[in-house]
């Protein structure tokens, strides 16, 4: 898996990378500090996205609220996903990153791990949660997760069961994608 290093700014890279309020609420000194540091690390882990070239993912930041972002999966190539584009929301905790995001799918995506809600059953999103994983790693995680689902643990049952019919499959993948797009 890999990793950025959030310690490293460019010298000609801006402290502040967006004119974004971290909170309409007044926060007491101490929780102010640790808000800081959370929006700095989601205003680096958005430059270090912006310029990962990574193809098929991207997030950004919803209006004027760092700890709200909308973001964008493509399906694989060669899976019954592809062509296929999913928009995704995540909400950031106050204790980012040691607590994961809040993501879920707001495209409705006929997936064995993902309920008819855009819930997502991904380890990395609860229990196997580490503070080294950025959006990237978690957008990325996501887009492996079409392709390659757990169905011994599935959300959706019916789209489990169907899974190893492939042809049967990608049509529905097809008609729900068509149906909510």
């Amino acid at each position: 898996m890999t990793t950025i290093n959030h310690q490293h700014q460019d010298a000609n890279t801006p402290a502040t990378v967006l004119p974004i309020a971290p909170s309409k609420q007044p926060l007491s000194t101490a929780k102010s500090v640790d808000t800081q540091s959370v929006l700095k690390r989601l205003q680096s882990e958005l430059m270090a996205l912006m310029m990962s070239g990574d193809s098929g993912i991207s997030a950004f930041p919803e209006e004027d609220n760092i700890f709200c972002w909308k973001g964008t999966i493509s399906g694989s190539k060669d899976t019954v996903f592809e062509g296929t584009e999913y928009k995704l929301s995540l909400s950031f905790p106050n204790d980012y990153p040691f607590k994961p995001p809040k993501v879920k799918f707001e495209t409705a995506c006929f997936h064995p791990n993902v309920d008819l809600y855009g819930n997502i059953c991904l380890d990395i999103l609860q229990d196997k949660w580490s503070s080294a994983y950025d959006v990237r790693t978690i957008l990325l995680s996501i887009q492996s997760l079409l392709g390659e689902p757990n169905t011994s643990s599935p959300l959706n049952t019916q789209a489990a069961s169907l899974w190893g019919n492939q042809e049967e499959y990608r049509k529905m993948v097809e008609k729900l994608y068509k149906l909510s797009a």
